[in-house]
């Protein structure tokens, strides 16, 4: 299946410590997240990726054009230096198409702007690409496709570590409590759509909202729970977290690592 990744964001959270990166180019360990989530699916063997571009986009472009397979494969050096002999690739076998879809669109104008690029796929998947997990992908899309729905997106716990406060009709503090300990779940970004998806957007409609709408109306819409390992990267602190986590090598979004 083609993998949609929506890059275009300004990631305004996280710009007093990127700078003037966007979000996708943020580094986890020697690469930025964008790539993390692409040798996700690359492994899952989903290759063809179409890149939703927005806010600097030459970042993202410069990045794959001038791509250093030496920066996270092994390789041998001969010929006094002259040569050099990867043992392995990491992108090799992809095929990446860039698409300027709008420095302030919304997913659903990024999505639709790249339509055509689906043309003949029955089915496709889509990512925010600022968050990772250790999803088994195949079991979700083989749940997907046996539900006859349209749209289905992962479902998770926040990674955040805000409270959640209960309080009575009179204001008082009932409960305080982490929101990962509590049972509300949230839109995790990894989506599997049907082609059909496309019926129900109109231009300018922001994808989770009226698009989602409709096919909640029509029970086209599925949630998939994962309560296993998912991270998003929304802060300067999330980033932290996840860099630590590669640092200790106990990155369970690595599953290329496995094996």
């Amino acid at each position: 299946m083609k993998v949609v990744l929506f890059c275009g964001g300004l990631g305004t959270r996280l710009r007093d410590h990127s700078g003037e990166l966007p979000k996708p180019m943020v580094n986890i360990g020697y690469r930025p997240i964008l790539w993390h989530v692409m040798k996700y699916y690359a492994y899952y063997g989903h290759k063809d990726f179409i890149l939703c571009l927005g806010y600097r986009a030459d970042t993202i472009k410069e990045f794959f054009l001038n791509y250093n397979e030496c920066v996270t494969n092994d390789f041998t050096l001969s010929n006094g230096c002259k040569d050099i002999s990867l043992q392995q690739s990491d992108i090799a076998d992809w095929t990446i198409t860039c698409v300027d879809t709008g420095i302030n669109s919304n997913i659903g104008q990024r999505l639709k702007a790249v339509e055509k690029y689906l043309e003949g796929e029955e089915y496709f998947l889509a990512n925010y690409s600022d968050g990772l997990s250790d999803l088994p992908l195949p079991e979700m899309i083989e749940a997907f496709k046996e539900s006859g729905k349209i749209g289905s997106f992962l479902c998770v716990k926040p990674s955040q570590s805000f409270s959640v406060v209960t309080l009575t009709d009179t204001d008082r503090v009932e409960k305080i409590e982490f929101v990962k300990d509590t049972n509300f779940i949230i839109n995790g970004g990894y989506f599997v759509f049907k082609k059909e998806l496309f019926d129900y957007m109109k231009a300018d409609e922001e994808l989770v909202c009226e698009p989602f709408e409709r096919l909640i109306a029509e029970n086209k819409l599925m949630g998939y729970r994962y309560d296993k390992f998912w991270h998003c990267m929304d802060t300067f602190k999330e980033q932290k977290e996840l860099n630590e986590m590669y640092e200790n090598r106990k990155a369970p979004w690595e599953i290329w690592k496995k094996n």
